[in-house]
């Protein structure tokens, strides 16, 4: 069971640099959300491919943010049609398409993942966000930007008000160490600098009065009921809480 070691020492320490690296910006990145729940407004998540389990991550899940508009495309999930979501995000213009529906405003606040950050989708999503006066957090890998081919006039890094830097290798592989070819890490890693904003953002906003609207799981006693209020307040603006 080496192998099983390893690749724990690995994600392990993946994680550690990730909280390392990104204390600041995620101090930061909290500071963003408190700032949109004073001002009621909405917390934007998108993501493509399997950066869209990010975005799961982030929309109505126990512990998790209540006033969260996932933006997606049916395209973009490889359940849907693997070389299809692989050319939807490479596609430029879809994240306009995207964004008719509803977009962010300047009291807004849209997350971003996408490890490579290079492919029209995600950049142009930032971009879009970024002229409509809504602050950008982008979770990406700034080893990942450098190493992939430009599709875009700009990458996630450079449209990030906040970048939360995964540190993931080039490929997302991590194991073996000295050719990785498995093991892929940004999910996790992704999961983890998330959940990071999120009990920095319970702490702050306690620090400054602010009561942060957060889900309870449905499946433990009194779950449903103490959902009920934040169905009535977010779902008339999140249709997807249906």
């Amino acid at each position: 069971m080496v192998s099983t070691t390893e690749f724990a020492d690995l994600a392990a320490a993946a994680l550690e640099r990730a909280r390392k690296d990104n204390a600041e910006a995620v101090t930061e990145a909290a500071g963003l959300i408190v700032r949109t729940i004073r001002a009621d407004a909405l917390v934007f998540s998108a993501g493509a491919g399997h950066s869209l389990a990010a975005v799961a991550e982030t929309f109505y899940r126990a512990g998790g943010l209540a006033n969260v508009y996932p933006l997606y495309h049916e395209e973009l999930l490889p359940l849907h049609g693997a070389q299809r979501s692989t050319g939807a995000e490479r596609r430029s213009g879809l994240a306009a398409e995207v964004l008719s529906a509803k977009a962010p405003g300047p009291d807004d606040l849209l997350v971003v993942f996408s490890t490579s950050g290079v492919n029209p989708y995600p950049v142009e999503l930032a971009m879009a966000a970024r002229e409509a006066g809504a602050p950008v957090i982008a979770v990406s890998s700034r080893a990942s930007v450098e190493a992939a081919p430009r599709r875009s006039a700009s990458t996630l890094v450079e449209q990030g008000t906040i970048v939360l830097d995964t540190g993931i290798r080039p490929g997302d592989a991590s194991y073996p160490a000295d050719n990785p070819v498995t093991g892929p890490l940004s999910t996790v890693v992704n999961a983890f600098l998330w959940s990071l904003v999120l009990t920095a953002t319970l702490e702050q906003a306690a620090a400054e009065g602010v009561e942060v609207p957060l889900w309870r799981s449905s499946n433990v006693d009194g779950g449903d009921a103490a959902n009920a209020a934040l169905f009535e307040r977010y779902q008339p603006r999140v249709p997807m809480l249906g």
